[in-house]
Order: structure tokens, then sequence, then C-alpha cells
């Protein structure tokens, strides 16, 4: 894991009281894990959100627990200092303490998370006080919740009346109640995330929630603007690589077409070659497959 400690979830909830900011990003795979790291992220999560970023549905509903758990040991490999969190996909945890304690360890067992996060307040405290006495960490999550995309009728801002706004200011008091060590705070009104981040003791991390939360989280794939078209209000794009991937791409595709590439520097011949480190096949060189 390399010479770097990890990122604890002590240390996180300490964050506050130093006034520091917590840098979360979501990756799905230890190359984007490791530059999230490399680039000064604090906390790596894999979320639930892999169902629409990486496999293309048009939510997070059809997401398995097993798919959580192989996407999160892909990025631990990529980590060696940012703390992983693993989310707990639709309906892992709801049924009972006891299902949320069997499947929120084999996200630390097989998918090497530091800690879990799961979606829900009050109606889900019972389970995150489970999940804590067993000594799993767990990140809380109000506001917007895509696992209820349905109830709520859409990806849309919550806490626009004063009963929302009270309700979700007391689902948050409660995760912390429970043990969480710190709350994603997803598309609620700036006014709302301030007062939630004035009343708890741990850090909030905001997703569409304004500049008053402790911290902020966003994917790794659109802050790089490689989800073309998707350009919600809260989103900002660090690096048009959308456009940058699509021309390489047609670049590439250019050079093979006009037999430009690969060219003599990208070749190996016998006469050059020192070794027989390239094996023969046929007569042939049989380069390294991918």
């Amino acid at each position: 894991m390399g010479s770097l400690k990890k990122i604890t979830a002590p240390q996180i909830t300490g964050y506050k009281s130093k006034g520091r900011k917590v840098v979360m990003i979501t990756a799905y795979d230890a190359t984007f894990a490791r530059l999230a790291e490399a680039g000064g992220a604090d906390m790596v999560l894999v979320g639930d959100s892999l169902g629409m970023v990486v496999q293309g549905h048009d939510s997070t509903l059809p997401v398995t627990l097993d798919d959580v758990i192989y996407h999160c040991r892909a990025v631990s490999r990529g980590l060696s200092r940012a703390h992983l969190v693993g989310d707990m996909p639709f309906m892992s945890y709801k049924v009972s303490r006891q299902q949320a304690l069997e499947n929120a360890a084999r996200l630390v067992q097989e998918g090497r998370v530091e800690s879990v996060k799961l979606e829900g307040g009050l109606d889900v405290a019972d389970q995150v006080a489970a999940l804590t006495s067993a000594g799993i960490p767990v990140v809380g999550h109000v506001g917007l919740l895509p696992q209820s995309v349905h109830a709520v009728g859409g990806f849309k801002l919550q806490g626009r009346t004063a009963v929302d706004r009270v309700r979700i200011l007391e689902d948050a008091k409660a995760l912390v109640q429970a043990g969480a060590f710190c709350l994603v705070l997803e598309s609620i009104p700036l006014e709302l995330a301030a007062a939630i981040t004035s009343e708890v003791p741990v850090p909030t991390i905001g997703i569409g929630a304004g500049p008053h939360c402790d911290g902020q989280v966003l994917v790794i794939y659109d802050m790089l603007g490689m989800n073309e078209g998707f350009e919600p209000r809260f989103l900002k794009t660090y690096a048009p690589l959308g456009r940058t991937i699509r021309e390489a791409v047609a670049a590439y595709a250019d050079e093979v077409r006009e037999g430009v590439f690969p060219g003599p520097e990208h070749s190996t011949s016998l006469s050059e070659s020192k070794s027989e480190a390239l094996p023969l096949y046929g007569g042939v060189d049989v380069p390294r497959t991918h």
C-alpha cells in the first residue's frame, strides 16, 4: 500500500474543528483513483453512480453489491493514502440491521473499503448505529437520495418547503447521533446546507449544496468533462477531456486508415533486436496483446 499512512475516519471528522475542507472525488477504477489521490483527494468514493456513469443505466437502481465490490477492489489498488468509501447500493441495507451488517462487512472484506456510505436519515439510523458499533465507519447521505428517485419524482432539488427542510435537518442530526463520521448533502438549498453544517459536529460534504459545506464531492468523469452534454448547475468542468479524447481517437483512426500509424519508430525489426525477447509464430513477431 506504499509508505504513506491512510487517512482515517477520525482524522476526517477532525478536519472540521481545524477548518480544513474535505476533498472527495468519485472514481471507479485504479487509474482514476491513482490520479485523484495524486491530485490531492482526501477521500475517494466508489459511488453507485457507476450504474449511470460506467454501466450506462438511467439511474443507480440496477447496481448490485457485487458491482460495487468489484469497483472498490479496483480502486483500492490505486490508493495508498486517500480514504476509500464504498456505496451501499439499492436495498442492500434497508431490510434489517443484520442485512446492513452482512453487506457492509462484504464491502470491507472483499472491497477493501475503509468506510461505507448509505442514503437516508431517521429510517436508517438503526442500521448506522449497528454498523458503527461493529467498527464499520459510516458516511451518511441526506437531501436528494438517488436510490429514491422514483419516490421523489426525479433528480431534483430537495428541501424546497419548510417542512422538508426541517425533515432533512432532523435526518442529518439522527445520522450523526447514530455514529456517522461525515455527511454528504446532495441537491439542497445552500441556506439549508449552511444550517446543517453549523449544527452538526461532523464534516458535511456537498454536491449541489452550495459553498458553506465542510467539503465537496464531484464525479471525476464529470469534472473532467468526459460526460459531454451533462451540464447541471452544480458541476464545474475543470478540463474538457471529452473533446480532447474524441479528437485523439479521431486522429488515431485517421492515421490507422491512412497507414501512418504505426511508423518505423513504433516498430522493431529482427535486425535491431539484441535479444530474442519477442517470440516468433509462423515467422511473424507476436507483440504483447491487451
